[in-house]
């Protein structure tokens, strides 16, 4: 009998075990989970904050799941990784030999230095449940909240205690909210959406100094705060296989069955750096159907089966206030735009293929233009002026729909 380890806990974790019990369902199973809980909808802890859900509701799998699956869940962090023994050390001492490892650990918050950051009195992140429950029992309606950095987490984050503390103020290097994944025009819709509801921004500012629970900021002014949240962004854990000779770049390098360059060492999940079928080159794609599909191939050939993830493309996904943001692919090539009351639509089409979107507003069956990209699918195939007022089926000829598409939603 085999034993498989997978060390993380998140989506990615989860699926690789099912992709391993799809191919062998008597081998053993391990998963160290580094938070010390099962797998959840990282995403929803803004909600959370709004009391919009609770943490049972946020549980990725039902409970049984583990037990039912034969899964061993270990709440401990993984130190190190042996690939020339293969085993893996817990922070407690204890080894686990495997047979083959898929490494999951995801991503860390990234602080840059900042002076006097040591001296500000209530600080916290805002990437997990624990985060989450500290900046619950660190408000009060008077709060004044001063949020560093204006992408993903910071946003959502600001969005989560709107209405519930005594001010919002967010600032980002960055001369727009959502920089990574929004141009000007779009990043400026949804920053009107956000400011409607009393959240301030300074952007293309940065602190220079803390004083306490003063931020000076480079442009002069000074801001007061009672609770800083940094969310200036994340990056890779890729430690424990750079650490063991395997290569890494902006994450750990893998291939289209997730192998690392270590024997019998997988990766996936926000961890992993792969192809971007969109443009071409290699990224780390962090978002949850990614780590999904990436942990699920992983875990089928960790299994003895077949299994590649090669049409992986970077999406991002995110509302605030009921406008909801869709992008995916590269913004690379010739644009076409729509455009109307609070919304945008703007596909990106290169060598007769698309290879990107930015959705605003009207993000309705949004999958199919993802599909369109996934699939490589030549444009001159499909009714394109018909897919650029609206995604929809009928785009598609009845013979693709029959063979790719049915009881598409």
């Amino acid at each position: 009998m085999k034993t498989y380890v997978i060390i993380g806990g998140g989506v990615a974790a989860v699926g690789c075990a099912e992709g391993i019990r799809s191919v062998d369902t008597s081998s053993r199973v391990i998963i160290i989970a580094g938070e010390r809980r099962p797998a959840y909808y990282r995403p929803m802890i803004s909600y959370y904050l709004e009391g919009k859900t609770d943490f049972e509701k946020m549980e990725y799998r039902p409970a049984g799941f583990y037990e039912e699956n034969k899964i061993e869940l270990i709440c401990d962090a993984a130190v190190s990784l042996d690939s020339a023994s293969h085993t893996v050390t817990l922070s407690g001492g204890d080894t686990i030999r495997y047979d083959a490892v898929c490494v999951a650990t995801g991503s860390r918050p990234f602080v840059p230095p900042m002076e006097g950051l040591d001296g500000v009195t209530c600080k916290t992140g805002f990437l997990t449940e624990e985060d989450a429950c500290a900046l619950e029992k660190a408000v009060t309606c008077d709060s004044r909240v001063f949020i560093v950095g204006a992408g993903l987490i910071g946003l959502k984050c600001a969005e989560g205690l709107c209405g519930r503390v005594g001010s919002i103020t967010v600032c980002d290097l960055a001369p727009r909210v959502l920089s990574s994944i929004l141009d000007d025009t779009a990043a400026g819709i949804m920053q009107k959406k956000l400011e409607e509801h009393g959240i301030r921004f300074l952007l293309g500012d940065t602190v220079s100094r803390f004083d306490r629970d003063t931020a000076h900021m480079k442009s002069g002014v000074d801001i007061g705060f009672d609770v800083l949240v940094l969310a200036v962004g994340v990056r890779a854990n890729v430690s424990l296989v750079a650490d063991a000779g395997g290569l890494v770049g902006r994450g750990i390098v893998v291939d289209e069955r997730m192998r690392t360059t270590l024997d019998s060492v997988f990766a996936a999940g926000d961890c992993a750096e792969a192809a971007d079928i969109s443009s071409g080159s290699r990224r780390v794609m962090a978002i949850m159907p990614n780590a999904v599909l990436g942990g699920r191939c992983a875990g089928i050939n960790m299994a003895g089966g077949s299994a590649s993830f090669d049409n992986a493309v970077p999406m991002n996904a995110i509302g605030f206030f009921g406008l909801h943001a869709l992008t995916a692919g590269s913004y690379d090539g010739e644009m076409y735009e729509e455009r109307g009351d609070g919304t945008l639509r703007r596909l990106y089409v290169k060598d007769g293929m698309l290879s990107g979107f930015m959705l605003i507003g009207s993000v309705e069956r949004a999958g199919i233009y993802t599909s369109l990209i996934r699939n490589q699918i030549p444009l001159e195939t499909v009714d394109f002026e018909e897919l650029r007022r609206l995604p929809s089926m009928r785009g598609f000829s009845p013979e693709y729909r029959r063979e790719h598409m049915e009881g598409w939603k």
